[in-house]
């Protein structure tokens, strides 16, 4: 079979600054170093989010976050390969149950038509032939993760209909309907986040998804509540990815987003050879496909398209 995979192209569409890099970081390294182009999405700039280092934690700082996540994004994306990246152009709309979910200006609070129309608009100049981002729930329940679930999953649907977004098929600089062939939601193993939790907890290392220090009984119910909510939207793995000749750049990537990542953290705390035994591959659920037949499972985001 003719070698295609200087013709293929892969989008991943994400949240905010560093999204990119946990949930894909591995992937989009894979595949910019086999010669697929990569087009990364980003829906805002994470301008509400919390500092966890002390030091960097100040009042300038956070004036100017938007600013800083910006930068951190262009050198996480600098160690993964030639990833072309795109923004959505989006306000981060914080928690839930924030403020800031509040703000017109927020991701949570778009349009749904009209934001599904922004990133077709990107599909169809990009073409991807394979897409990538959340479950419904966002993977973990916040609000932007969610809105951007829904809207890649939209635009998935819409890009190749002319009767959505005529606009953009008119006048000068117009654009045709494309097709992308394979839409996936990220998964991480809960299974993988109880190992996770105890190699965790060895090293004296905090992580929010296991049982907490002084916590109540109320509290422990409400965390098994949530983990639940978890599990119910993750669907089944269907395709896992080799990544792990990529660990070191998504190690490197990941300590780009110094605002984000403390010491503590357990993404940098573990090192690419302990992530290598924990999270060997980049895991993800095959949610609709055009590509006859599917034969599940893969191993390759592009298995039958090649």
């Amino acid at each position: 079979m003719r070698d295609m995979t200087q013709h293929l192209t892969l989008m991943t569409v994400h949240a905010h600054p560093d999204d990119e890099t946990i949930t894909t970081g591995g992937i989009m390294a894979k595949y910019a170093t086999a010669g697929v182009r990569v087009v990364c999405v980003t829906s805002n700039r994470g301008e509400n989010g919390k500092i966890f280092v002390p030091e960097l934690d100040t009042p300038e700082n956070h004036a100017r976050l938007a600013d800083i996540r910006e930068v951190e994004l262009a050198h996480a994306l600098a160690h993964l390969g030639p990833i072309e990246h795109r923004w959505l152009g989006y306000r981060d709309s914080g928690m839930m149950g924030d403020p800031e979910n509040d703000d017109p200006r927020a991701f949570w609070q778009a349009d749904m038509d009209e934001a599904a129309g922004r990133l077709v608009r990107h599909v169809r100049q990009d073409r991807p032939h394979v897409m990538v981002s959340y479950n419904d729930f966002g993977g973990y329940g916040h609000p932007d993760h969610i809105r951007a679930a829904l809207v890649a999953k939209a635009a998935f649907a819409r890009a190749a209909d002319p009767a959505w977004y005529p606009e953009q098929l008119e006048g000068p600089g117009a654009l045709e309907p494309w097709r992308p062939l394979k839409f996936y939601e990220s998964v991480f193993d809960i299974e993988r986040r109880d190992e996770l939790a105890a190699l965790l907890k060895e090293r004296g290392l905090d992580s929010w998804w296991g049982p907490q220090p002084d916590e109540t009984d109320e509290q422990r119910a409400e965390r098994e509540r949530y983990m639940e909510q978890m599990r119910a939207a993750t669907g089944p793995t269907t395709t896992r990815v080799d990544v792990r000749p990529f660990l070191a750049a998504k190690h490197a990537a990941l300590r780009e987003h110094v605002t984000q990542m403390a010491a503590d953290n357990p993404f940098v705390a573990l090192g690419p050879e302990e992530w290598a035994r924990f999270a060997p591959s980049e895991d993800f659920t095959l949610r609709e496909s055009w590509v006859v037949p599917t034969q599940i499972p893969e191993t390759d985001l592009f298995a039958g398209v090649r």
